[in-house]
């Protein structure tokens, strides 16, 4: 059964859904500049800040809130409580560890009370199964061939859907129109 792009992106609202991968931070900024509203995102406070201005050629930062915790346990406390309020459109949440059923199935909850979609940023193999869907986000070529359709940024990335709580996965390569605003699928990776 082939999977197609758009039943599973952008991220279905009021799911927790996780990303691992070298391209997990540009995958975040695109998700945050899709969402509708705010975006609170936390990390642990030794961690490099993300830089709101830094992400501005995907999501708008004077809408992100961003918020530092002590540990991933206040990431997470932080995250289920900001999820539940329902006062952002999406919440994401880097953390460095792995993610134990209980907390991910209290995050999954939380974002059905709240109607808000949450993003885990994660290590690799470092997801819950109580997650919708996870992502790895990597770098890909661009084609070599074919005229260029935006001469301003050849950035493709390989998203593979990894984890889909309806079974399916698939990868595509992707890349960003900045003009759109919008993922465009290049190609099915390995087509």
């Amino acid at each position: 059964m082939s999977l197609t792009f758009s039943s599973v992106y952008p991220l279905k609202d009021a799911r927790a859904h996780e990303i691992c991968g070298d391209g997990a931070l540009a995958f975040a900024a695109i998700a945050a500049g899709a969402a509708k509203g705010a975006v609170v995102w936390i990390s642990e406070s030794w961690k490099p800040t993300v830089n709101p201005e830094g992400l501005a050629p995907y999501c708008d930062p004077g809408r992100l809130l961003l918020t530092r915790a002590g540990d991933q346990l206040t990431v997470l406390a932080s995250a289920e409580t900001a999820l539940r309020s329902g006062a952002a459109g999406l919440v994401v949440a880097e953390v460095s560890g792995a993610i134990g059923l209980t907390e991910g199935r209290r995050l999954q909850l939380a974002a059905e009370a709240g109607g808000t979609t949450a993003l885990l940023l994660i290590p690799e193999g470092a997801g819950s199964n109580a997650a919708e869907t996870r992502w790895r986000c990597s770098g890909a070529p661009a084609p070599s061939s074919g005229p260029r359709q935006n001469s301003h940024d050849s950035t493709h990335w390989r998203w593979s859907l990894i984890k889909n709580k309806i079974g399916t996965l698939s990868e595509w390569i992707v890349r960003w129109d900045a003009a759109s605003h919008r993922v465009i699928v290049v190609s099915e990776a390995g087509s």
